[in-house]
């Protein structure tokens, strides 16, 4: 939802709750840096290593850090898929470490 909620019509690319809640400007920002704190906040209570909790959080702050910028930010978090990046190197960890468990792409 944070990234890929819908398509834009004429294109492949996928546009969430980041970029559209970004566009207010410095609530959106807070509150889109809020739910990928969330997410690094899950992947600590999943394990994970402080070195894919950094990359994590880096993610999150390059995103947040330059979203910030009025306009040029806006494409930025168009661009960037800081959530996605997140959630790659999760499921990774989960396919490394829990091979048993099953994801269910929608």
């Amino acid at each position: 939802m944070l990234e890929g909620l819908f398509v834009i019509p004429g294109t492949t690319r996928r546009v969430g709750l980041d970029s559209l809640v970004g566009l207010v400007p410095v609530v959106g920002d807070i509150a889109t840096a809020a739910m990928g704190a969330w997410i690094v906040w899950e992947a600590r209570n999943l394990g994970m290593s402080k070195w894919h909790l950094t990359r994590m959080a880096a993610n999150v702050g390059i995103d947040t850090l330059v979203g910030a910028i009025p306009f040029a930010g806006d494409i930025f978090d168009f661009l960037y898929k800081s959530n996605t990046k997140n959630l790659r190197i999760i499921r990774k960890h989960l396919d490394r470490h829990h091979p048993a468990t099953a994801v269910i792409d929608q």
